[in-house]
């Protein structure tokens, strides 16, 4: 996973410890990325460095709704009929 490029003073800024400022910009730039559509649940979870429990949960915890199409629950019911 490459490094997001942030002026050092931005970084430090952040009201957390040193270990846990990156991850924090990546879960909160993945939640954003995602709410406003420009990110899918997969690229979103993979940016926020979760697994896809955890990213729900973060979602959740958001209350950021899901994007969650008609073809989505057509390809699900598929799949459960299979």
């Amino acid at each position: 996973m490459s490094g997001i490029d942030l002026p050092p003073d931005v970084l430090d800024a952040i009201a957390a410890p040193p270990e846990d400022r990156e991850p924090i910009v990546r879960q909160e730039l993945a939640v954003s990325l995602y709410r406003e559509g420009y990110l899918s649940f997969g690229k979103a979870r993979e940016l926020a460095g979760l697994s896809k429990a955890k990213f729900h949960q973060l979602l959740g915890e958001r209350e950021v709704e899901r994007h969650y199409t008609e073809a989505d629950l057509a390809l699900d019911i598929e799949y459960a009929h299979e």
